[in-house]
């Protein structure tokens, strides 16, 4: 079909049509390119799954894919294909194929994954057994360099340090062995406990084999009992539970009350501070007024005393002294007076003072003088 076409094709370009044939060549190229590389795919396909399968199961298919092919094309006679000629498969085989390869790819990936993860575990294992053999490494640098290593750097015990070197080396070298020893002991030990595993697992096993009819009442019969227990503690177990959560409810009523009363706790001592601070400041005003009414009963007594004592004068010497102040103060008023009148004229006579003195070209006497001056003179 291909070369009749690239035949004809040929053709045309003799009556001038070479750029669209070329066009349709190019597209018939590609279109066989993808059919071809599809058919491939197809093949490689059916290879792979051939190839996993067993030769007994290969006849088998092989046989049923000419039965089905020989069923398909109703009219005809049932012949006998010989193995020259090309068995093509139907859809549903390829899908049966494309199903079975998709299934088998599947698995691969599963295992390929469980082995990449234990690989990967492996590898953070020697990671950890690493760190934990560089951190002793570097635990072992530290001790070496703490007990021998101050010892090397200084020159003059060489002898010394060599021996305390040798004497180091020899005790790891026991620490290492018993603990070698510490762990065979411990690994015989764990290997007999296996053994002894697998031992009472085979008689388990064996005994499984041999039970009887009796032997299966009684398990039902302690099976049966087993519930009962079960049954019952469950029931306890729910009691419990009530009783918990009843005990719980009244646990955070009594933290409620707990914190409502020390909440009042507080107040009251709060209240308590302060009625106790009032009471002292009370005590001392009392004793300020205990010591002023002291005071003022001993002043009662001794104006008590001084009017027990006083003695009222007569009326004639009352009459007298009475009329003496009048005249005393009538006196003081007058001088008073007096004192006034003098101040008036000794200021009109400073005026008049300064007058002639300013016309004779003298300074004016200061406010102060003049007042030291009346002072002096007694005006």
């Amino acid at each position: 079909m291909a070369l009749f076409t690239l035949a004809t094709m040929a053709e045309t370009t003799e009556d001038g049509k070479f750029d669209t044939d070329k066009k349709r060549l190019v597209e018939l190229v590609e279109d066989l390119k993808r059919y071809n590389a599809a058919q491939q795919a197809e093949i490689d396909m059916f290879e792979r799954y051939i190839s996993r399968l067993d030769p007994q199961t290969q006849s088998e298919s092989f046989e049923t894919a000419s039965q089905m092919e020989m069923a398909t094309s109703p009219g005809r006679k049932t012949k006998v294909r010989t193995p020259e000629r090309q068995q093509l498969l139907t859809p549903e085989q390829k899908c049966d194929i494309a199903k079975s390869m998709h299934k088998q790819m599947t698995q691969d990936l599963r295992r390929a994954k469980l082995h990449s993860e234990r690989e990967l575990d492996n590898y953070k294992a020697t990671l950890e057994e690493n760190d934990i053999h560089l951190a002793e490494v570097k635990k072992e640098c530290c001790q070496f360099d703490r007990d021998i290593g101050k010892a090397l750097r200084d020159k003059k015990c060489v002898t010394m340090s060599a021996e305390k070197v040798i004497k180091y080396i020899e005790d790891k070298v026991k620490a290492k062995e018993n603990l070698i020893e510490k762990l065979h002991q411990k690994n015989a030990g764990l290997l007999a406990y296996k053994k002894k595993l697998q031992i009472q697992l085979k008689q388990q096993e064996e005994m499984g084999e041999g039970l009887t009819a009796l032997d299966f009442e009684q398990l039902k019969f302690g099976n049966m009992k087993c519930r009962k227990r079960l049954d019952e503690q469950n029931l306890k177990h729910m009691e419990l539970k009530l009783l918990a959560g009843k005990t719980l409810h009244v646990l955070n009523s009594e933290k409620e009350k707990l914190q409502t009363l020390t909440l009042e706790s507080d107040v009251l001592s709060s209240d308590i501070a302060l009625r106790t601070k009032l009471l002292v400041k009370m005590e001392e005003e009392t004793k300020q007024a205990e010591k002023e009414r002291n005071k003022a009963e001993a002043l009662n007594r001794k104006l008590r005393g001084q009017l027990a004592d006083f003695q009222v004068p007569h009326v004639l010497q009352y009459i007298k002294v009475k009329e003496s102040h009048s005249q005393l103060q009538k006196s003081i008023r007058e001088w008073e007076r007096k004192v006034e009148i003098g101040e008036m004229s000794l200021k009109t006579y400073t005026k008049s003072w300064d007058k002639l003195r300013i016309a004779a070209g003298a300074r004016p006497i200061p406010a102060r003088l003049a007042a030291i001056d009346a002072g002096l003179y007694g005006f």
